[in-house]
């Protein structure tokens, strides 16, 4: 008896896992060649030429007013960067990399005796059951998970994003 449970079981839990959406989606639309984030606003727009695609609520760093100087500030960076990687393994779902530091970042934080920091993304939910609020990442950019997996598969590596204050 206990075998043909073992193997209930075991069907059972294959044919649930068959079931969960893969946060991995397909993307057929417009290209998306840029995006714009205004902090004050807590909005990000995913732009086609001057046409807005999408436009999200975002959080931020914990302390979001300013350009982020160094690391551990809990500052966003502003200015304009790139998508340069992604993360389909990220703790918060999946990210897209920022190229932040750039070279003007670096010299900064190097007159000051200190590094800029780095490892800025956008980003999903800590949690996935839980409802984010307020501005609470380490720097970072974020959205829900649904709203992460539909950029995820819509922005490129390279496409340009400008953070402003």
């Amino acid at each position: 008896m206990k075998r043909r449970h073992l193997i209930l079981g075991g069907a059972a839990v294959a044919t649930l896992g068959a079931c969960t959406p893969s946060k991995f989606k397909r993307y057929n639309g417009p290209e998306v060649t840029g995006i714009v984030v205004n902090k004050g606003e807590r909005k990000m727009y995913i732009l086609s030429n001057d046409k807005v695609l999408r436009e999200h609520e975002i959080m931020l760093g914990f302390a979001p007013e300013g350009h982020k100087v160094i690391e551990g500030d809990g500052r966003t960076p502003e200015g304009v960067y790139r998508i340069d990687r992604r993360n389909p393994n990220s703790r918060f779902h999946l990210s897209l990399g920022i190229s932040y530091p750039n070279e003007e970042d670096i010299r900064v934080a190097n007159s000051l005796g200190k590094s800029p920091g780095g490892e800025i993304f956008i980003h999903g939910q800590k949690h996935p059951l839980r409802k984010d609020e307020g501005d609470w990442t380490w720097g970072c950019i974020a959205i829900t998970n649904k709203e992460i997996e539909k950029l995820y598969a819509m922005v490129k590596d390279g496409t340009p994003i400008a953070i402003n204050p």
